[in-house]
């Protein structure tokens, strides 16, 4: 229980369903366990073929990606569910002409919409599109399939991501040196698809939206992140009607100070961040999600290997617990299931008292 009480967590007696833990986790509000949970894909080829339901269909057929991520919850034991398994849905819409992959092969698209300066028209029917009503009517059939039971998550991508997608990686990088401004108006135009997409999902049911902008180290410098993207996410943060996870992938300890100073309530973080380096960043306020290594504890972790990485995140009072990023298709589903069965078994340890009292703490 001290423990527990440690992480910011009270004890909290009361029932509370797998939506109720995550919902009050995501914002480090009181919870008798640490949530488990993703919001990227958990989708391996080995999952694919215990639901019976596989790639490319999943990502264009909307029973089958609700089905499919059914299995976070029912097959995992996840306090929530996230159906939108690429990052292509919006920029499907918006005229990507995407492959959309195999079962053993992630979505694609190599062709660019947009030069640098090109005025970006959002087409009217963005929402009615294949690429964002496949997506909206797999959360309307989760949010009714689980009704308040588990947490419904959905996604969309910020306009950096967004400009990868529109302009091409090298393109849009290079022009927010050539000319910012430039760049400034296109991702003024781009956060309309983000606020769009993301509010026809929370409308259809989501709880949370995952934030997915691609603003790691590599690609982009902290003094970028603060003059690009620090205000755009705290605005999407306020115009879109539920709360966000902000997920950026690689070593973000340089720009954590600065995600911290939006009013995003968590940060999915890449094991790239050291769990206790991530915790002290983050500070009391900023909720924490993910860090668990998606090669050395999801694809080849033994079961040794997953009980230390639990102990870690609880130690360092991670709120939810799960994968860094989207799990490599050829990883085990077991090892995930394993890894939310020993949060909770855990948590349960924490907070049983000691069978002896005269045995020192």
């Amino acid at each position: 229980m001290e423990a527990l009480e440690n992480a910011g967590r009270s004890a909290y007696h009361e029932p509370m369903t797998p939506r109720e833990i995550f919902l009050h986790a995501l914002r480090r509000e009181p919870t008798p366990r640490p949530a488990t949970g993703s919001a990227t894909s958990i989708i391996t080829v080995d999952l694919m073929d215990a639901v019976g339901v596989h790639f490319p269909d999943a990502h264009v057929d909307a029973g089958k990606m609700a089905a499919l991520a059914a299995a976070c919850a029912e097959v995992l034991g996840l306090d929530n569910v996230m159906p939108l398994f690429s990052v292509w849905h919006e920029s499907a819409a918006m005229g990507c002409r995407v492959d959309w992959g195999e079962v053993d092969r992630m979505p694609d698209c190599r062709e660019h919409l947009h030069k640098i300066g090109d005025e970006i028209a959002i087409p009217d029917d963005l929402l009615e599109r294949p690429g964002c009503a496949v997506a909206l009517e797999a959360i309307r059939l989760l949010r009714k399939r689980f009704g308040g039971d588990v947490a419904v998550v959905g996604k969309v991508f910020g306009p950096w991501t967004l400009g990868y997608h529109m302009f091409g990686v090298q393109e849009f990088l290079i022009n927010t040196i050539l000319d910012a401004d430039a760049i400034r108006r296109a991702m003024d135009q781009l956060k309309e698809v983000t606020v769009r997409f993301g509010n026809a999902q929370a409308e259809a049911g989501a709880d949370v939206l995952c934030l997915g902008d691609h603003a790691t180290r590599d690609l982009c410098s902290p003094q970028a992140y603060r003059d690009f993207l620090q205000a755009t996410h705290q605005e999407l943060s306020e115009r879109i009607d539920c709360p966000l996870i902000l997920h950026i992938c690689g070593d973000t300890s340089d720009r954590i100070g600065y995600i911290r100073e939006t009013d995003i309530p968590c940060f999915h973080f890449d094991s790239k961040v050291p769990t206790p380096a991530a915790r002290e960043l983050a500070g009391e306020r900023l909720s924490l999600m993910g860090g668990t290594s998606n090669f050395r504890i999801v694809r080849s972790g033994t079961p040794e290997a997953i009980v230390a990485d639990v102990a870690e995140k609880l130690a360092n009072h991670i709120d939810i617990l799960g994968p860094e990023c989207a799990v490599p298709l050829d990883a085990p589903y077991a090892n995930m299931k394993l890894h939310a069965e020993e949060v909770k078994r855990q948590a349960r340890e924490l907070e049983r008292p000691s069978a002896n009292p005269e045995a020192p703490a």
